[in-house]
């Protein structure tokens, strides 16, 4: 029987009996055939050998392609449980999908793997690559699949058949000795996979629930060729130095503490950049027309059924008794605004309304989930509410846009954009839906911003245009928020008096900047490596005298510094001066003034700028003025 299939650019193939993907890939070049590790049919991604059915629309995948190099990932998830098969016979396979950059695979084994092991599992593996093993696709009934697993013990594995649909295709791929249920596709045989390593070794709950077992999951990354895999092993390196936790520990930022698991306590280091951020976020958003509010951590729980969190979020809160009352302490701040709104009557001229509030809020995490600052189970949510008529929406999103944009410009964060629409789980109409989302996308498609569609990730009570910073790393942190809400106002029966003096019912748009201030401050950690722009520093200068005979001259300038509102530390130790200067270097502070005898003398300090090998002379008074025209300014260096 002859088959007829569509290429992507457009042209027909004609071939005169049945085709698989790899035939159809060494039609068009052995080149390609050569590069090629899966194929798309009709937008299913299957394995090389796989038969193509008439008038299909295929594509040859190479590793170039994002689910090329997924196939290329999964595979060497596979070649790893392979080498372990062959190195711990007993262990037992549970799942090893495909993540970003790499691989990981739960395994349940009676030997607890520590780091020193993978490189052992790394040789094995190369050994199976050298081997180039064909990798080989079987389908089995349910039955056949069950005695597979029944015989090798594999508890694991039945658990997992047994919970597939009844009409589920269930198939094993092979290579060599070695065989693995699941769906692929794979590559075509273990000598396509080039360059790899195993990262780490952590604990896994198996299928991710608490209730069961703990198993041992090892990670891995994998790559096309040994320089990109050496770029990523450097990338981190790199992102290990930054790390969050381990500077706010070595700065003195914040602590956490097994008596409030989740919860960061704050210290004075870290009070400091956190009272600078919120500064910055009032200073703009004052003079973005919006005025601070404050509403209770605690409310009773029919707020919470009448918002709509109840229903939709109830799992993430958390419920005390008070006087025989259910209450919750709040997850958001949004429904104690629409509180203050209904508040007093409101006129058509009020108008729009700008609220905003710095609201510590507490949502629970899983402490399997927890992870320094960046998931949390208290935190505080620049969180602002902006009640608009409805021919005011799009003017103030387009104004809460260009707020987000201002407040990110100070970090030189570059960010992108995305536009949510309606998940699977939120409440409301249709018709207002559909009004929200078309409000967003005309104020997007308007400021000519280049966005994305996120098909089904708004929030329960409406759309929403999320922002993705690039840090330093350039790694992707969704961190500010502008959500369209026409479902709460209904909720909570808001209205206010229009020029007809009839009631009609406000919209709310939700905005967050920071989002988690808790989480930006990690975020900000890791981007500037701890090395904060002297505006943010923890401490701005360290003065430093050579010996105890320049103390009252150091502390003079500390004095000075102080008065003129620069956050200074004094070191008057008995240490070496070249011990100070280390420390004040490991601790990355911004400017260190060195007061020998000549300072003394001329009434000077000696400057040495973070990051700056030559080091300068100046008048104190010079220098002051210079430092303080930088942090007024915000300026990144």
């Amino acid at each position: 029987m002859s088959v007829s299939v569509k290429l992507p650019d457009g042209s027909i193939k004609e071939f005169e009996k049945s085709v698989s993907v790899s035939d159809i890939a060494e039609s068009i070049s052995k080149g390609l055939l050569k590069k090629a590790v899966a194929g798309s049919v009709n937008g299913e991604i299957v394995d090389l050998s796989s038969k193509v059915p008439d008038k299909a629309e295929v594509k040859i995948l190479t590793i170039d392609d994002e689910d090329g190099l997924e196939v290329y990932r999964h595979s060497t998830a596979h070649l790893m449980a392979q080498a372990l098969k062959r190195l711990y016979p007993d262990v037992k396979l549970g799942i090893g999908p495909v993540i970003e950059d790499g691989f990981y695979y739960d395994v349940d084994l009676p030997v607890r793997l520590t780091p020193e092991d993978l490189p052992k599992i790394e040789d094995e593996m190369n050994r199976i690559v050298k081997e180039d093993l064909p990798i080989i696709r079987k389908v089995v009934t349910r039955k056949e699949a069950i005695n597979i697993y029944e015989q090798v013990g594999d508890h694991l594995k039945l658990e997992l058949i047994n919970d597939l649909p009844e009409d589920e295709v269930i198939s094993i791929y092979e290579q060599g000795e070695f065989f693995d249920l699941c769906r692929g596709p794979h590559l075509p045989s273990t000598g396509k996979i080039k360059a790899f390593k195993l990262l780490t070794v952590a604990g896994a709950y198996w299928r991710g629930d608490s209730n069961n077992k703990m198993l041992q999951r090892i990670y891995g990354t994998a790559w096309p060729k040994k320089a990109q895999l050496d770029e990523h092993l450097q990338f981190l390196e790199e992102a290990r130095k930054r790390d969050h936790r381990k500077i706010g520990r070595e700065l003195k930022l914040y602590m956490f503490s097994e008596e409030a698991p989740g919860m960061p306590f704050y210290l004075p280091n870290g009070m400091v950049i956190r009272n600078q951020l919120e500064e910055l976020s009032r200073e703009l958003q004052k003079k973005a027309g919006y005025e601070e509010v404050r509403t209770p951590l605690i409310m009773n729980q029919r707020l919470w059924e009448q918002s709509g969190h109840w229903e939709h979020y109830r799992e993430n809160m958390y419920f005390t008794d008070v006087d025989d009352v259910k209450f919750a302490l709040k997850p958001m701040n949004c429904p104690g605004h629409m509180l203050i709104f209904k508040n007093e009557i409101r006129s058509y001229r009020d108008l729009p309304l700008r609220w905003a509030e710095f609201g510590q809020v507490h949502r629970h995490e899983l402490s399997g989930a927890l992870n320094g600052m960046f998931r949390v189970r208290t935190f505080t949510q620049d969180d602002a509410h902006i009640f608009v008529r409805p021919e005011q929406i799009e003017d103030e999103v387009n104004s809460a846009i260009n707020l987000v944009g201002r407040v990110y410009s100070v970090f030189g964060f570059p960010y992108s954009v995305e536009l949510s629409t309606r998940p699977e789980n939120s409440m409301g109409s249709d018709e207002l839906w559909e009004k929200a989302e078309t409000a967003l996308k005309n104020v997007l498609d308007r400021s000519g911003i280049q966005y994305r569609i996120n098909e089904g990730d708004g929030a329960f009570y409406g759309p929403k245009i999320d922002f993705h910073i690039r840090d330093a790393l350039k790694r992707s942190h969704q961190c500010a928020t502008i959500q369209l809400d026409f479902q709460m106002p209904e909720k909570f029966d808001l209205s206010y008096v229009g020029e007809d003096n009839e009631k009609h019912r406000p919209v709310v748009i939700h905005r967050a900047i920071f989002g988690s201030v808790d989480r930006f401050i990690g975020v900000l950690i890791e981007h500037y490596g701890g090395a904060f722009p002297l505006w943010l520093a923890p401490v701005q200068v360290k003065v430093i005298p050579i010996s105890r005979t320049f103390n009252d001259y150091s502390k003079d300038v500390a004095d000075q510094l102080e008065k003129n509102g620069i956050r200074v530390e004094l070191d008057v130790r008995d240490e070496k001066v070249g011990y100070k200067i280390r420390e004040a270097e490991i601790q990355k502070i911004p400017y260190m003034f060195v007061i020998g005898e000549k300072e003394v003398k001329d009434g000077t300090v000696n400057v040495r700028k973070r990051g700056v090998k030559e080091q300068e002379t100046k008048a104190l008074d010079e220098v002051i003025v210079e430092l303080k025209q930088t942090i007024n300014e915000r300026k990144l260096s």
